[in-house]
This record gives structure tokens, sequence and C-alpha cells, in this order.
């Protein structure tokens, strides 16, 4: 038996792997692989050469997410395609919307 939280991921990552790649596909992705609490705390940006810049609000949120990149990646991956995100790279700074 397949639980539904994975069921539906694995729903949207087919549509969203189908769709263009653009800023509001890849925040979509990232709320969907890191859940409501942490997508509001950051804000991300992926680079043309495969890198997504992840930007925490507080030390907390930062060293939770980096905590948790291995997790990240492979939803990311799920979610966007395997090659998209090459790299994470989790910084502390301002959060921009």
């Amino acid at each position: 038996m397949i639980p539904v939280q994975q069921c539906a991921t694995r729903a949207l990552g087919s549509l969203l792997r189908r769709q263009p790649l653009s800023v509001a596909k890849v925040r979509c992705a990232w709320e969907v692989a890191v859940g409501a609490a942490v997508a509001r705390a950051t804000t991300v940006r992926l680079r043309s050469n495969g890198t997504l810049d992840v930007v925490a609000d507080t030390e907390h949120w930062r060293r939770e997410t980096a905590r948790s990149t291995r997790v990240i990646s492979a939803r990311l991956g799920d979610l966007l395609g395997p090659d998209t995100v090459k790299r994470v790279v989790i910084t502390r700074g301002r959060h921009h919307a």
C-alpha cells in the first residue's frame, strides 16, 4: 500500500516535470519538498548551473534546512526531474518574497 502523501507527491511531480522551468515552478516544488513552515522561513532561486540558492531567515531555519538537505534534494529530484537541482547552497540572510 502506498501512503496518500507519497501518491500525491508522485502525481504532482509528474505534472510539474512536464511544465517549463520557471520561478513559480521551483517555488512550488520547494514548498512541497520542505513543507509550509520551512517555505515561509526561506526563499529559493535556481541558477542556470543547477545550484539552488536557499536563504533562511534565521540561523535556526538555516540549520534545520541544512540538516535535511539530502531528503530535500531527493524530493526536488522527484518533483522537478533528477538533473534539475545539482547542488543546494543554504545561507542565512534577509528573506525576500
